[in-house]
C-alpha cells in the first residue's frame, strides 16, 4: 500500500504492474473498496499495464488532512482527488476504469479533462441522463432518498454493515458472495469520514445540500452535460437491480468512440461477478488505439 499527500487527503492506493507500462486508474464504487479490482488489475498487469487503484475519499485508510475540510462526496471532488493522485505520480495521460461512484467520477474526468485520458471504461452507470428518473429507477434509488432522511442516516450510523450487505444482495441477486468477501471490503466503511462522505454524496446529487465551493465551477460545467470525446466502453449487467440497464443505452452525449456491452445474468458488480469476462473486455478496449475505435 502506498500513500500520496494531496492538498486535501492522505490518499492510499495500490500500484502494481510495470512502472513503464501504460497506466490505468481503477476506481471503486459505493459501497465497495479496492479489492473489487483485484482480478481485473492482475489481468492488466499480466499484459504489461500499470494499475493504480486508490481508495475513494472516506474509505479505508484515507484521511482528510484538515479537520476543517468539507467531507464532500460530490463527484467533482472525487474527480479532483484522482487528478491530484495522477499529478503526484507524474501520469500525464492515463486510462480510467470505474464502477458505480468510480464510473461517475470517470465520466467527470472524461467530460472536463479529456486531455488527460486515453480511454474510459464505465461499469454499471450511464452518462448524460437528466431529469426525473423512470419509475423503475426511482424505485431502485430508494436508498439514496432514505439516506436524506434522519431515519436513513440513523440506519447507517447504527449498523452500516447490515445496510450495505443488504444492498449487495439486492443489487446482484444471482451473486453468491461469502462472509469473508464482504467483511474484507466492509472494513473500508469503518473510516471515520465514511458516513459524512456517503450522506453528502447522495444528498448533493439530488440538490439537497450545497457542495464544496472549491468545486463550484466544475459543478456548473458538469450540469450542462458536456459531451465526452474520450473513447468510452460501458459494461452493464442485464440483471442490475440498482441501476436500470436501459439507463446506460444512449450514446447521445458521446462524440468519440463508444460501445456498450450488456453482460447476461450479471448484477450491479460485474467486476466481481464476471471477473474474467470484464477483464478481457477492459483490456481489449484499452489496447485498441482511439483511431481504430472510430
Amino acid at each position: 500500500m502506498s500513500v500520496a499527500q494531496t492538498d486535501t487527503l492522505d490518499l492510499h492506493f495500490v500500484d502494481t504492474g510495470p512502472r513503464d507500462g501504460p497506466a490505468a486508474l481503477l476506481l471503486h464504487g459505493w459501497p465497495d473498496d479496492i479489492h473489487t479490482w483485484e482480478g481485473v488489475a492482475a489481468h492488466l498487469n499480466a499484459h504489461g499495464w500499470r494499475t493504480v487503484v486508490p481508495y475513494l475519499r472516506g474509505f479505508g485508510p484515507n484521511r482528510f488532512r484538515s479537520v476543517d475540510a468539507p467531507r464532500s462526496g460530490q463527484l467533482t471532488a472525487l474527480a479532483s482527488d484522482v487528478l491530484a493522485l495522477a499529478d503526484r505520480l507524474h501520469l500525464e495521460r492515463f486510462a480510467v476504469v470505474g464502477h458505480d461512484w468510480g464510473a461517475r467520477t470517470g465520466y467527470v474526468l472524461a467530460a472536463l479533462h479529456p486531455e488527460r485520458l486515453t480511454h474510459c471504461v464505465a461499469l454499471s452507470v450511464g452518462y448524460g441522463t437528466t431529469g426525473a428518473p423512470s419509475l423503475l429507477q426511482a424505485q431502485q434509488f430508494w436508498y439514496q432518498w432514505f439516506f436524506a432522511l434522519p431515519h436513513g442516516e440513523a440506519a447507517l450510523r447504527e449498523d452500516r454493515r447490515a445496510v450495505t450487505r443488504h444492498l449487495w444482495q439486492a443489487w446482484s441477486p444471482a451473486w453468491r458472495f461469502d462472509d469473508a468477501t464482504f467483511s474484507r471490503t466492509a472494513a473500508a466503511f469503518d473510516n471515520p469520514d465514511w458516513l459524512d462522505v456517503t450522506l453528502h454524496g447522495y444528498r448533493h446529487r439530488w440538490g439537497l445540500v450545497d457542495g464544496d465551493p472549491r468545486h463550484a465551477a466544475a459543478d456548473q460545467r458538469l450540469a450542462t452535460v458536456p459531451p465526452i470525446t474520450v473513447p468510452t466502453l460501458v459494461l452493464h449487467g442485464d440483471d442490475d437491480r440498482c441501476i436500470v440497464p436501459a439507463s446506460s443505452a444512449s450514446n447521445a452525449a458521446f462524440r468519440g468512440a463508444w460501445r456498450r456491452d450488456l453482460l447476461p445474468g450479471v448484477g450491479h458488480f460485474p467486476q466481481r461477478e464476471a471477473t474474467d469476462e470484464v477483464a478481457r473486455r477492459v483490456h481489449q478496449w484499452l489496447t485498441t488505439s482511439p483511431s481504430d475505435l472510430k
